[in-house]
């Protein structure tokens, strides 16, 4: 072999192994999570039957999915509340991730029972201001942030959600994930209807989300109802409410 050629296999032998590590980080990580194995969490037998019967409105085989939750992530819950949602990404990350359940007050009695159980042992409350929810030590480290139910509810609260978006977005690593479900207004109605019939309007959470930094990656459609009017907080004659499903992602 003569010595350019001789020069050329060294150089391309140096490139492949100071590839090797990104390509093995890159294998590393965990696919989403499968249909089955998102049934099995929705089925466990250590779930309450106050979590099953939400179930029916909340879907969550199909919100989990939506989100592709894996194993190993690194999730807050901004405004927990009682921690359906929490437990759920909780079962979902498995041991090796960890779910920070948020709260501007010490968790209630519903979110304590569940942190304190044996397992899934990763789900810690996270008692923070809404506009700053990260706790100092995920900052900078999560992979998704969810807001289910709440954002309307922030504005009765007169919660700086601005500041609340680019913290979020602050807290997340590259190609992290915001996820926001809410209750639809009418369009066009911004937060007029956010303290009076608990909706918001879709494009407003949109706009502030997108506002602070975030491209919208997905809608999903799976707790829309298109005959729901939208003009009262629970609709007449009775039917589920038209609810809509952002998920964001950070650059």
């Amino acid at each position: 072999m003569n010595k350019p050629m001789r020069l050329r296999s060294l150089l391309a032998a140096t490139l492949l192994a100071a590839a090797a590590p990104f390509a093995a980080a890159a294998e590393a990580v965990p696919a989403p999570l499968s249909a089955e194995q998102i049934a099995a969490i929705v089925a466990s037998p250590e779930r309450s039957d106050a979590d099953r019967t939400n179930d029916r409105r909340r879907k969550p085989e199909q919100m989990l999915a939506f989100i592709g939750v894996r194993p190993g992530m690194a999730a807050l819950d901004i405004v927990a509340a009682g921690g359906y949602t929490s437990e759920l990404l909780a079962r979902a990350v498995g041991p090796t991730g960890r779910v920070y359940a948020q709260g501007s007050a010490p968790p209630r009695p519903a979110l304590a029972a569940r942190i304190a159980k044996a397992q899934p042992g990763n789900l810690v409350a996270a008692v923070r201001p809404f506009d700053d929810p990260a706790p100092p030590e995920a900052a900078g480290g999560l992979d998704l942030v969810t807001l289910m139910f709440n954002y309307h509810d922030l504005v009765g609260m007169g919660a700086d959600r601005e500041r609340m978006n680019r913290a979020v977005f602050a807290a997340l690593k590259p190609g992290g994930l915001y996820v926001i479900a809410d209750h639809s207004a009418q369009p066009g109605s911004g937060a007029a209807a956010a303290k009076t019939l608990h909706r918001i309007d879709e494009a407003l959470v949109r706009a502030e989300v997108e506002r602070a930094g975030f491209r919208l990656a997905a809608e999903g459609g799976f707790l829309r109802n298109p005959a729901d009017p939208r003009e009262r907080e629970t609709p007449e004659p009775p039917m589920p409410k038209d609810e809509f499903v952002l998920k964001f992602v950070k650059p």
